[in-house]
């Protein structure tokens, strides 16, 4: 994958949380790379930790060969192991506003997603 040094990221948020007399606006945010944060990082496990006003949020990768045998032996009634090892691959700390903001944005993704599949 090239990349690109000039590319922007745009996204579209919504300003935090303002007096109810105000009416929410939306404001295009251009988000510039810096070092390889532009290289997308592979996740197929996340957690989220609550800290002190943030909530941490680990992205992880777990070898999928791994998982799979992981589910063989829970169908099988085999014992399974306390511990799996997997790669982190970012930690980031989200204020809780900031984290109410990314669950409306997912929510409105997997809506997008679940009429987009049923128009199929």
């Amino acid at each position: 994958m090239a990349k690109d040094e000039g590319k922007k990221d745009e996204a579209k948020t919504e300003t935090p949380a303002a007096p109810a007399a105000a009416a929410q606006q939306g404001v295009n945010i251009q988000l510039v790379p810096a070092g390889q944060s532009d290289q997308p990082v592979l996740a197929n496990f996340t957690t989220v930790h609550p800290a002190s006003g943030v909530a941490i949020v680990d992205f992880g990768f777990i070898d999928p060969a791994s998982l799979n045998a992981l589910s063989q032996l829970a169908r099988s009634g085999k014992k399974i192991p306390e511990r799996m090892q997997g790669r982190l691959g970012a930690r980031i700390a989200l204020p809780y506003d900031a984290l109410a903001g990314l669950h409306q944005q997912i929510g409105r993704l997997l809506q997008a997603a679940a009429k987009a599949k049923k128009a199929q």
